[in-house]
């Protein structure tokens, strides 16, 4: 019997698992996208321990970004490969579980071949084209949720199929009710480089050169994937507001883009209406991303809903102040006052933070410094690493390794 309860057809039994044996623990991946949850899932793998766990990344397209992104690790092609498009932040709803079904039976045998003993999901689609081929295999299923708690799959079919859930912020716990996965689920923070430094002078001095502006302006980036969740729009908005109030130079910084062509067209579409050609800088992705935050005067985040944005926790590593709404995992991340917290869906609110930074530079420096601790206290890599190998040695009953 596995840790969920269910019969594990064919394999080894738990007591063969001795210290000397490696456990392979697999992770598949959705779509082709990069996103945090994929720098997140790299920062764990470079930090097992190879003596106990043998690492297989299956990649759903061969060769794409996210095989490059995981090129230092065993890659093996996804048996079923790709059935439907898969875009980060947009919902997963019952048509595409169904979609995702296909393959099941391939992904299946695949894990039995390779003797898989740990899955490891990390993003809807990949919860809903592995769960229940690991179900099926006898394989533990570790459902790893970093999206909102109201999640179609955390809350039908994760309590059905998962041996652990673990989510990335308190916000994103599933709710106890008659049918959930609250009874196996904890929080595990996403696992950060505490240890970067970056001069941010030079920073800056890059974005000034890049996105051609002058030396007095001020500097407001937003960085990531622009789904509507992220609130892009309304980040142009508070660009157009603050324009109306401080006698400066304001500029906009837009990291990343829109992956869905529809949401491109509103976001060029806005910023010309909002007559904002010249304040607001399309940047695309930039890498590697904490260096271009470390250059921003200030990281806005106007998203709502967000589990735990890895920019905002990389802002307070790298020194730059955060003004962010007060929703979702935001307040979670920047609790003991490391950060400014507004309310949601409002320019002129996040245009009030930006202002109070402005104005109080003294309060602001304290405020980072604080965040930059707090950080460095919750967010490392090696305690992720730790917290997920112990999640891994009780699903199979072995003993934990000494750290």
């Amino acid at each position: 019997m596995n840790a969920a309860g269910f019969a594990l057809p064919g394999r080894r039994p738990d007591e063969a698992l001795t210290l000397r044996q490696r456990v392979t623990v697999c992770y598949p991946f959705a779509g082709d996208a990069i996103g945090g949850s994929h720098f997140s899932v790299r920062g764990l793998l470079s930090d097992l321990d190879p003596e106990r766990y043998r690492v297989l990344v299956v990649p759903e397209v061969p060769g794409g970004k996210i095989a490059e992104h995981f090129a230092d690790f065993e890659l093996l092609t996804d048996p079923a490969g790709a059935t439907v498009p898969f875009v980060p932040g947009e919902k997963f709803n019952p048509s595409k579980f169904v979609s995702a079904l296909a393959g099941l039976s391939k992904r299946a045998r695949f894990l039995r071949r390779h003797d898989v003993d740990i899955v490891h999901s990390n993003d809807g689609r990949t919860h809903a084209t592995w769960s229940l081929a690991a179900r099926l295999a006898g394989a533990r299923l570790v459902w790893h949720h970093r999206a909102d708690p109201d999640a179609l799959g955390l809350n039908l079919l994760a309590p059905l199929v998962a041996s652990k859930v673990l989510t990335v912020s308190t916000f994103s716990l599933p709710k106890a009710r008659f049918w959930s996965a609250a009874n196996k689920a904890e929080v595990v923070f996403s696992p950060f480089d505490t240890d970067i430094e970056v001069d941010r002078t030079a920073a800056r001095r890059k974005i000034l050169e890049s996105a051609g502006v002058p030396d007095e302006a001020l500097l407001l980036g937003i960085f990531g994937n622009f789904v509507p969740r992220k609130r892009p729009l309304l980040f142009v908005d508070m660009i157009a507001e603050l324009r109306s109030r401080l006698d400066r130079p304001i500029f906009g910084l837009m990291f990343g883009k829109a992956n869905v062509p529809e949401m491109d067209r509103r976001l060029r579409d806005h910023i010309a209406h909002r007559e904002m050609q010249d304040a607001v800088r399309l940047m695309g992705f930039r890498s590697p991303g904490h260096e271009w935050i470390a250059g921003c005067d200030q990281l806005i985040v106007p998203a709502v809903g967000e589990p735990l944005g890895r920019t905002l926790v990389e802002a307070m590593l790298v020194g730059t102040p955060v003004i962010a709404t007060r929703s979702g995992g935001n307040g979670e991340a920047l609790a003991g006052d490391t950060g400014v917290l507004v309310e949601p869906k409002s320019a002129a609110a996040l245009a009030d933070g930006v202002e109070r930074l402005v104005a109080e530079p003294r309060a602001a420096q304290e405020m980072v410094k604080r965040a930059r601790i707090s950080a460095r206290q919750r967010f490392g890599r090696k305690r992720h690493a730790v917290s997920v190998m112990r999640v891994y040695d009780e699903l199979l009953g072995r003993q934990p390794a000494l750290v």
